[in-house]
């Protein structure tokens, strides 16, 4: 039986944090399922065809990672897929407890469905996408905080979001 987890989130845009969940959670799963959230209430700096590019760009190198789009409810999406476990990366406290609760209706809606926490590392614990988008539209470096090979395409966008 293949182990495939889905790695659910909105990337807009991906960070060096997201890309390290997805490398830990290659090694443990035969197949990482990348699922870039469509959500119409939100207006997002990328579309979800360019956030979808973007994370293939980043994961090229990894045989086992599939991108892909959804919309509606992850436990759904889940049970559509014939997968029973979800990967989500861990921040600080603050995620934990949204987190937490994510977990549990979740489960609720879907009861073969788990969810699997991944710390991040010390050096990526203050790293948020929001973050990137704030510091990159007022001009500020974001090398530091995004994969070298998006890193222009990020740059450019938020500049012309200004």
């Amino acid at each position: 039986m293949k182990r495939t987890v889905i790695y659910p989130g909105s990337f807009d845009p991906v960070t060096l944090g997201h890309l390290q969940v997805i490398r830990r959670a290659a090694k443990m799963f035969d197949k990482v399922i990348v699922a870039v959230l469509i959500n119409s209430s939100k207006t997002p700096t990328f579309s979800v065809d360019e956030r979808m590019d973007l994370l293939r760009q980043v994961t090229a190198d990894l045989e086992n990672v599939e991108i892909a789009g959804f919309d509606g409810l992850l436990a759904e999406y889940a049970r559509e897929r014939g997968v029973n476990a979800i990967v989500k990366g861990l921040r600080a406290v603050s995620d934990f407890e949204y987190e937490f609760q994510m977990a549990i209706a979740n489960k609720k809606l879907n009861p073969d469905l788990e969810t699997i926490f991944i710390t991040a590392d010390s050096d990526l614990m203050y790293l948020s996408s929001s973050m990137v988008r704030e510091i990159g539209s007022m001009g500020g470096d974001i090398s530091n905080f995004v994969p070298e090979c998006v890193h222009d395409k990020i740059v450019g966008r938020l500049r012309d979001k200004k």
